[in-house]
């Protein structure tokens, strides 16, 4: 099952994949070349989330999608903390190609704000914390109603994670599996 490359002007998102930078938690890069990818099904409910974000004057902004297995490892021995990174041994939704991490944006790319940073491991970064701002609440809540309507399960730990129900159904993938040569 090939994974469906993310990018425009196929998908209108706006792309930033920060596990191929040091700017994420482990403050190094985790992949060698950053690439998004999802799995067709995914690829298609972004499809249906990009058009409802547009069509109230927003764009998503892509952190990460397609996370192979060796990554997943790499992130777990950095921070093995089960509130926020899958336990590898289960296998994440991402390393099955069905689940992204975003933020919403204007249409210029000025990011929402969502009252903490993506992978931000606090339990600020709740869908539900009530702690932060105000504007960030209804952020976050405008940027779940989307993601939602399009199809998509949410993480209640994770303002920025979204994958699709019962992503367990879909097979781990590693680097090789998926043919990527991400690591």
């Amino acid at each position: 099952m090939p994974l469906v490359p993310i990018s425009p002007p196929d998908y209108d998102v706006l792309i930033d994949i920060r596990y191929a930078t040091a700017d994420n938690f482990t403050g190094e890069p985790v992949y060698a070349a950053p690439q998004c990818l999802l799995h067709p099904e995914a690829a298609d409910k972004l499809k249906t989330a990009i058009r409802l974000a547009e069509a109230i004057g927003y764009k998503l902004k892509i952190f990460d999608a397609y996370r192979p297995t060796e990554a997943q490892w790499k992130l777990w021995n950095h921070t093995p903390d089960p509130d926020f990174l899958a336990d590898p041994n289960r296998g994440s939704p991402h390393s099955r190609g069905v689940a992204v991490d975003l933020t919403l944006c204007t249409m210029d790319g000025a990011e929402l704000d969502m009252g903490t940073a993506f992978d931000a491991f606090t339990p600020l970064s709740h869908h539900g914390n009530m702690e932060v701002s105000h504007e960030a609440q209804k952020n976050r809540h405008l940027l779940m109603g989307i993601m939602t309507t399009a199809g998509w399960d949410f993480y209640r730990n994770e303002w920025w994670h979204y994958q699709l129900f019962n992503s367990r159904n879909y097979d781990l993938l590693s680097d090789a599996d998926a043919g990527t040569q991400m690591m």
